[in-house]
């Protein structure tokens, strides 16, 4: 572990994903670029989504089967249309968007060496979009460091 160092500087920017509707969106490269702008060396990128129907996560980027499958677990877990849900005010995918967003998450805390995301090999960053239909998502990331 280094000595520990204030944090100097705080940049934060942003982009929008376009969406095509449900599935997975890799952010990767914006937010390294959103990291590279923040000039921060050492520090956290903090990712953020303000939706209540997608999600962030980190996952395997080399195979799309683990997402695929991440896909057909969660169809499982949390079904479209489920009889249990009242909440359907936008279509039957709308509650369990809501739910789906809610156990993943629409934060992340990424850790920045050498200006950039210190991701492991097979690791990408996506947004994951929770509804049928497309959607537009901003994406706010917030880098802290020297």
């Amino acid at each position: 572990m280094t000595r520990a160092l204030p944090a100097e500087h705080v940049a934060q920017g942003g982009f929008t994903v376009h969406t095509r509707g449900r599935g997975f969106s890799e952010i990767t490269a914006q937010v390294g670029d959103a990291v590279a702008a923040s000039h921060v060396q050492t520090g956290i990128a903090q990712v953020f989504t303000a939706h209540t129907s997608c999600s962030l996560l980190i996952s395997e980027n080399a195979d799309p089967a683990v997402r695929n499958d991440l896909e057909r677990w969660f169809g499982r877990a949390v079904p479209d249309g489920d009889a249990i849900f009242q909440h359907d005010a936008e279509g039957p995918d709308d509650m369990p968007a809501h739910v789906r967003s809610i156990l993943t998450g629409v934060s992340l805390t990424v850790p920045v060496h050498g200006g950039k995301p210190m991701l492991g090999t097979w690791q990408g960053i996506y947004l994951w979009e929770h509804r049928l239909d497309a959607h537009q998502r901003k994406v706010v990331v917030t880098v802290l460091g020297s």
